[in-house]
């Protein structure tokens, strides 16, 4: 048992397979050593001094393990695994504690790492619970410092140099390594209880990560706050938590970042209590969830709060209710009522407050958007109502999904921030800019800059290029800005030649610039045209504009005077057979006429004329986009004679829920028997450049497109459902 104020402490010591000292920890090698006795504050005695051995799942050591500890594979072959060496532990001290005749105590360790960035991290990736003593504990550096205040700073202490401080006994070659540790660290203890030293402000690991709001009126510290990157897609708050288990983040502290198109994008903020957990954050730099390693970078309490921060009294009263469960709700019909949903949800998965556990996310100007959030009170709950996922509600199956504070912030911020296009964009002006144009045609002699810093600018391009900007066309460098005119972190660059673009696309390929590693691919002009124009750009190939395919085709807005079209002067930068193959095509295609650049309005930067996505759960359809015209154009487009997207024989089937890694021969094979050919799929990527999980197949007749969504609509590809839809 433990209490704030103990009678004795335990004194612990360990060591992993890996790193030793200040970068214990920070490699995620496992625990091999743990040395612990336990000393009686009050009557100045120890227990029995302890070593035990851990058997790891890896036993290769770093040679620096060998070197200190002097342990080996074999030695340690024979040992217990950790689950069975902290029973021995808890049992053991229980046994000394008795003989001694007390009854509470706490953990001294040196440091932080120890408790923080072993024994937490470890224990939560092999899934057992570590008792309650080791989430309270006295660093023995900073109750050194706090006793000997003229000591040095308490990151540079360790305890030779306590020792030498005190004039105590150093020579470590007497003791076998881990007991010398922990006898000169009962010594520095008493010579602390002789300068009438008390233990009363213990070190806390919290139990689990809470939950909670984020005002933007909040002073967040920019030394609090890290970015992770490279989560995977499904990661909740609580995935994250369980990543830095050991470290406190503040109360509402995680906040998953979305895209453009409302999918969560794999990156997350994350606020903790201080700059100490922060900087114990960043050693977990590549450090693993699952398979995949995860980057973690500084960030600033500005950027925190631009993504968790919220300013609506709705939403702050809706998650006020603390330690709730959120679920979002997708696709609900526009009618939908708040009974609708109680009804929906059931009796087995009570909302919590009722109607007040419900908030409907509306338009400014109050229309809904078919989303909702919903409070649950335990996770039981929640788990009854994620069973509910593509139910039926009215004529509209339904979504459900986990979601966070933070995310219902971001989602409310941006459809009230950010109307459904209340205004059409700045014109874009056609012009070619004499002498410099963009160039055309399939040499490769480009290259493409993703994941720049935001703040990044021209000059900070050139310098992340070195030598190579003596490589780079005058006037070859375009920033590429989104809708709203600011910065989308992509750039293209105009090489000399394509041997110069290779050579570039090479060197600086995931170099850093400022915090962030910046991805370089080579492409052609033609490949940066395409992108430029709302097209996507991976090494898989290219993928037309979202807002080319009648699926995605929108509905009419106030926003839109006229019918949604595609203007002809857009249609016309494309080749008809980026949709359907020429095969099918009754007439021949036209020749494409010049490739013009694209300027904004009294701008000397490219816009990405990427189309306008608003916000949509991970693996939801993706939500309509539109193409910006000059009015002129979206005018002459209304009164024009059109000729149809689609004026190929054949129907349309849509695919979502594709595996990421699906190609066209696990499509044809899913629909065997259908007569498709290798040129009927189009497959969708995301602005990213990486697979959206969704492809569009061509069928030789509407009849054989209804049958397979009949017969192959819910079937397995892979491991997942995969959904059909007739365009």
């Amino acid at each position: 048992m433990t209490a704030s104020h103990s009678d004795s402490l335990v004194v612990l010591f360990g060591a992993t397979a890996g790193a030793y000292g200040a970068k214990l920890g920070s490699d995620e090698r496992e625990l091999i050593l743990l040395v612990w006795q336990v000393v009686d504050l009050h009557s100045k005695k120890v227990g029995t001094l302890h070593k035990s051995l851990v058997k790891a799942d890896n036993l290769d050591l770093s040679d620096q393990c060998r070197e200190v500890s002097g342990l080996t594979p074999e030695g340690l072959g024979k040992a217990e695994p950790l689950d069975r060496v902290l029973q021995q532990f808890s049992h053991l001290v229980s046994s000394d504690l008795k003989v001694l005749g007390r009854s509470s105590y706490t953990l001294c360790s040196d440091g932080q790492l120890l408790i923080r960035q072993v024994l937490h991290p470890e224990t939560s990736k092999k899934n057992f619970l570590l008792s309650d003593c080791f989430y309270s504990f006295y660093d023995l550096r900073k109750e050194f410092h706090t006793c000997y205040p003229s000591s040095a700073a308490v990151k540079d202490q360790t305890i030779k140099s306590m020792a030498e401080y005190l004039g105590l006994g150093t020579d470590e070659a007497e003791e076998d390594f881990g007991v010398w540790q922990v006898k000169t660290m009962v010594a520095i203890i008493f010579s602390m209880l002789s300068e009438d030293h008390v233990f009363t402000e213990p070190e806390t690991v919290k139990y689990k990560y809470e939950t909670g709001p984020c005002s933007k009126s909040e002073t967040v510290d920019s030394e609090t706050v890290i970015r992770a990157r490279g989560l995977p897609w499904q990661s909740s708050d609580q995935d994250i938590a369980r990543f830095f288990k050991g470290l406190n983040i503040a109360k509402g502290g995680v906040a998953l970042c979305l895209n453009s198109q409302g999918r969560r994008n794999g990156e997350a903020l994350v606020r903790f209590v201080n700059s100490e957990q922060r900087d114990l954050a960043l050693e977990r730099h590549k450090h693993h969830m699952g398979s995949r390693y995860i980057e973690v970078y500084k960030a600033t309490g500005e950027e925190f709060l631009k993504i968790a921060g919220g300013t609506s009294n709705e939403v702050a009263q809706f998650l006020s209710k603390e330690n709730q469960v959120i679920i979002r709700m997708r696709g609900l019909p526009f009618t939908a009522t708040q009974e609708d949903v109680l009804g929906f949800l059931g009796p087995e998965c009570p909302v919590t407050g009722g109607k007040e556990g419900l908030l409907f996310v509306k338009y400014p100007d109050g229309r809904p958007t078919g989303d909702a959030f919903v409070l649950f009170a335990c996770e039981e709950y929640a788990q009854n109502a994620l069973k509910k996922h593509k139910e039926i509600l009215g004529k509209r199956y339904i979504e459900l999904f986990r979601s966070t504070a933070a995310e219902v912030q971001q989602v409310l911020n941006r459809y009230m921030s950010t109307p459904l296009i209340p205004t059409l964009p700045t014109p874009i002006i056609p012009v070619i800019p004499p002498p410099y144009t963009i160039a055309t045609g399939s040499i490769r002699d480009c290259v493409r800059l993703r994941g720049l810093p935001y703040t990044a600018g021209i000059d900070d391009i050139l310098e992340f290029m070195g030598d190579a900007t003596g490589d780079i066309k005058p006037h070859g460098v375009h920033m590429v800005l989104n809708q709203q005119g600011r910065p989308s972190g992509d750039a293209f660059i105009q090489m000399k030649s394509a041997d110069k673009a290779f050579m570039v696309a090479q060197k600086c390929h995931k170099k850093m610039m400022k915090d962030r590693y910046v991805e370089v691919f080579q492409c052609s002009g033609e490949e940066m045209n395409f992108v430029l124009m709302g097209g996507t750009l991976n090494r898989s190939g290219l993928s037309p504009p979202p807002c080319k395919l009648p699926c995605l085709s929108p509905p009419a807005y106030a926003a839109f005077q006229t019918a949604a079209v595609i203007p002809a002067e857009a249609a016309a930068l494309y080749q008809p057979q980026a949709l359907l193959p020429t095969t099918r095509t009754p007439q021949a295609s036209a020749a494409a006429p010049p490739t013009v650049t694209y300027y904004p309005a009294q701008a000397a930067q490219l816009y990405m004329n990427y189309t306008a996505y608003y916000p949509s759960p991970p693996v939801s359809p993706t939500t309509v986009g539109y193409l910006a015209a000059p009015p002129g154009a979206v005018a002459a487009a209304a009164t024009a004679t059109h000729t149809p997207i689609l004026p190929q024989p054949g129907a349309l089937v849509r695919m979502q829920g594709l595996p990421y890694n699906t190609g066209m021969k696990e499509i044809l094979s899913f629909f065997q028997g259908y007569q498709l050919q290798a040129d009927s799929i189009l497959m969708l990527y995301n602005f990213s450049g990486q697979p959206s999980g969704e492809a569009l197949v061509t069928f030789p007749s509407l009849d054989l497109a209804k049958k397979a969504v009949a017969e192959r609509n819910g079937q397995l590809l892979g491991s997942r459902c995969v959904q059909l839809y007739l365009v």
